[in-house]
């Protein structure tokens, strides 16, 4: 319960959540970490949870009372499979607040997703009354003890689903667990979890599956498959081979990811979710299996076990993606940079639910008038505090209010750049918080760039220069955050020559738990010092996170260089430099 009320309060953006539990009256064992500490839900808090149970309808409250003080509240019944009121998915604001539609619906889905969970949690009681119910029977009928022992295998299957299939991260997961479950007991040769999208049925394939027969990744639902049926009618299907003429070539039995497997039997069952039908869920064997009445009511249970986990992981990964679409959508692409070398490395957490506000940006300085000074390059990597929707969210606001500011800015260096992004944040109330460097890179004499930097808390840029020496950067000044009084930015300079290349990089490369930050900077450093000459910049970046950054990422990572090529000419003779001041 407490991770659905954790979800709730990030989807929404608001302080408070809690799961309020029917007919205890209270939300206890339900308060996420995020409730303030050594408090409790207030009576007016938990009335207004109480008066949504009793209505069995949602209330959205965008000015409530507590206790003289308003706040805004939004609760949505969590329902039983015969509309049963459960208790409540609540969440609060100590501001009054106006839900749009899009959050109505957010909530709206958690609670059903939580729905769904508190019923297979019922279920899996349902199913230890029936171990117990079975080990009974042992006791009192010596003479059907292989039956009594069947059943107790199969009730203990039921009670390992509903436990194995609480916790579920992904669709891939959901997968492997069903093959680990029905591989002890039912003894499967085949196994294909078949989901409808777009009026297609798509196969969900499993790393420990191996190698497929080629079949096409999804089959029309208005096909013949018996898995396609099943889906169509909502009903379990058994097929069983029919005798094929000697020499004649085996037929895919239920679904056509069985490809030229020699089945004997196989069974379809529909994965019925809260509101329609999920797809199918098809299990085969090698050898004619009987499937009774009571085999029927065991493989309806686990499918339905198997349906929830597929709902929620669908809603979840439905999140997830669209956040990791948003983030990814704001990652820029690299412009043309005559005279420079660009590269950037993004790579996302492993963890699915984890998505960063780690950043990087490259952009054309304007133009200052009447002023020699061109072709100016914008040089940015960040990293925006949090690790969900909100936090991608507000990298995007703060890439483009950077990059606002050095276009209101011009001629100024980056530390104006950053005062000025500052500044924005606090007047427009944007709760950024996090670390950056900011850099303009200009074209001097003779192929050389002069590179100004300011550094808001975020790791120290290295340097490596053509003859292999590694130097780090390390003028900064304090994080970005709205609590912090805003102090003066500074701004340091330094000319890099013809085959310097400068790295900026994200935390998430260095830091890992239980190990020390220091010790990789100074592995990444000699891994840069002793690079193979003439690599290109993204081999290069991929070489450095494979060897330095943790192998199971607990946080996202960017790497982003620039690199200043040696003797490169323009197609007129003179330096990339010089053209470019020509420019």
């Amino acid at each position: 319960m407490n991770r659905f009320a954790r979800l709730a309060t990030r989807v929404l953006a608001v302080p408070l959540g809690l799961i309020w539990l029917e007919p205890a009256g209270e939300a206890a064992g339900a308060l996420p970490e995020c409730w303030p500490p050594e408090t409790e839900p207030s009576r007016d808090e938990l009335e207004c949870c109480q008066r949504v149970a009793e209505s069995g309808r949602p209330q959205f409250l965008a000015h409530a009372e507590q206790g003289g003080a308003a706040f805004a509240f939004a609760g949505v019944p969590l329902l039983g499979g015969s509309g049963e009121v459960l208790g409540v998915l609540a969440v609060m604001d100590p501001s009054p607040r106006v839900r749009s539609a899009d959050e109505v619906q957010d909530l709206s889905d958690l609670a059903a997703a939580c729905s769904a969970q508190m019923r297979m949690r019922k279920r899996s009681e349902n199913g230890r009354q029936a171990r117990e119910a079975t080990e009974g029977a042992v006791q009192a009928a010596e003479g059907e003890a292989h039956r009594a022992q069947l059943l107790l295998n199969r009730s203990e299957l039921l009670l390992r689903a509903s436990e194995d299939l609480a916790d579920t991260s992904g669709l891939d997961d959901v997968r492997q667990r069903v093959g680990d479950l029905v591989s002890g007991d039912l003894k499967p040769v085949c196994i294909d979890l078949v989901l409808l999208r777009q009026s297609g049925l798509h196969h969900v394939r499993s790393p420990i599956d191996g190698d497929w027969p080629a079949v096409p990744e999804s089959f029309d639902l208005g096909s013949p498959w018996p898995a396609a049926q099943a889906v169509r009618e909502n009903r379990l299907i058994v097929v069983d081979a029919v005798p094929q003429a000697d020499g004649a070539a085996s037929v895919p039995l239920a679904s056509p990811a069985f490809g030229t497997q020699d089945l004997a039997t196989a069974v379809c069952l529909p994965l019925r979710g809260t509101r329609r039908i999920l797809g199918t869920l098809v299990l085969g064997w090698d050898t004619p299996y009987a499937i009774g009445v009571e085999e029927r009511a065991v493989l309806t249970t686990l499918a339905g076990y198997t349906a929830q986990a597929v709902e929620r992981a669908l809603h979840l990964d439905e999140r997830v993606t669209a956040a990791r679409q948003l983030q990814r959508a704001m990652l820029t692409e690299l412009p043309d940079a005559p005279g420079l070398e660009l590269a950037a490395l993004y790579r996302p957490a492993m963890r699915d639910d984890m998505v960063g506000g780690d950043w990087y940006d490259a952009y054309p300085l304007p133009k200052v008038a009447n002023d020699d000074v061109r072709g100016g390059l914008a040089l940015t990597v960040g990293d925006i505090t949090g690790h969900d929707m909100r936090a991608a969210a507000l990298m995007g606001q703060v890439r483009s209010m950077l990059r606002q500011a050095d276009h209101d800015h011009p001629g100024k260096g980056p530390d104006q750049a950053l005062t000025a992004l500052e500044r924005a944040c606090r007047r427009l109330d944007v709760p950024a918080s996090g670390t950056a460097v900011h850099a303009h890179l200009r074209p001097a004499a003779d192929g050389y760039w002069h590179l100004k930097w300011s550094n808001a808390g975020h790791p120290a840029p290295l340097l490596v220069t053509a003859d292999g020496v590694v130097e780090s950067l390390p003028q900064h000044d304090i994080l970005l955050h709205p609590g912090l009084p805003q102090m003066p930015r500074t701004c340091a300079g330094r000319s890099l020559g013809p085959g310097s290349t400068l790295l900026l990089y994200t935390d998430g490369l260095v830091e890992e738990r239980g190990a020390d930050i220091e010790a990789n900077i100074d592995q990444l450093a000699h891994l840069l010092a002793t690079a193979q000459p003439g690599i290109r910049l993204p081999a290069l970046l991929r070489s450095l996170l494979d060897a330095v950054a943790p192998r199971e990422a607990q946080d996202d990572t960017v790497l982003f260089a620039v690199r200043i090529p040696t003797g490169q000419l323009h197609e007129n003779g003179a330096t990339w430099a010089e053209a470019i001041a020509g420019r």
